[in-house]
């Protein structure tokens, strides 16, 4: 029964959406479901990538260590969110580290499967792509944002993200702690608490591991302004 709902949560994915329909279930019968506790490694940078992963439950980062011990986090994926597409298809080693941030169910597509369905049925690389290529965007999405907003613009973005309302008042749950969103922002965590505290006169309020959002509309102004206007004001 936990697979069947486990299932149902993966054909929402991003991933499996973009596949032909014929293609979903017999992907879904190969796939592998796991659970992985807070703190717990799913993969680690140089090992051999053997498929695709996708969030059932829960929240998992993506992270590189340099060669001082310092790390560098590259990406934070949650519910509905794939990672890991083409270097899984290449046959190559994982580029980057992946942890559970919280306790997480995360299913594993063999990366065989994938590639003999791409031989059998063109349209499946048509679909990697697009998710490939989503990815792509977030990435170039968090480069304008690292760019071009100041720290509490980045912030409010963040918060935005997580809202399952598109207008109104919202509160929304910080997903894992503050030094990780720090990293994710490109932020000290100190300078995260000053853009918590700046966010205050656009109507967010932090309690513990809750944004309270006043107003979806007005926040994403905030995040939209001019950076020039909004450090003119702080």
């Amino acid at each position: 029964m936990a697979y069947e709902k486990h299932k149902e949560i993966a054909r929402t994915s991003l991933f499996m959406r973009s596949l032909p329909e014929q293609h979903v279930e017999p992907l879904l019968a190969r796939a592998s479901f796991h659970h992985f506790d807070r703190g717990e490694t799913i993969f680690l940078q140089d090992e051999p990538a053997k498929g695709v992963h996708v969030v059932l439950d829960g929240w998992v980062k993506l992270y590189r260590v340099s060669h001082n011990g310092a790390e560098a986090v590259v990406g934070v994926f949650a519910r509905g969110q794939s990672f890991g597409e083409a270097v899984a298809l290449r046959n190559g080693p994982y580029p980057v580290s992946a942890e559970a941030v919280t306790a997480c169910e995360i299913m594993i597509i063999p990366a065989t499967s994938l590639v003999a369905m791409m031989h059998e049925d063109p349209d499946v690389c048509v679909s990697i792509l697009a998710s490939t290529f989503s990815h792509l965007h977030s990435l170039v999405e968090q480069l304008e944002q690292l760019k071009a907003q100041t720290g509490a613009q980045r912030v409010a973005e963040f918060l935005l993200s997580l809202c399952k309302v598109s207008q109104g008042s919202c509160t929304v749950n910080l997903p894992y702690d503050k030094v990780l969103i720090a990293g994710r922002l490109g932020m000290k965590p100190e300078s995260l608490s000053r853009a918590f505290a700046r966010l205050k006169p656009a109507g967010v309020t932090i309690r513990r591991n809750h944004a309270q959002i006043e107003d979806v509309d007005r926040l994403r102004e905030f995040a939209e302004e001019d950076p020039a206007h909004a450090w003119s004001r702080h």
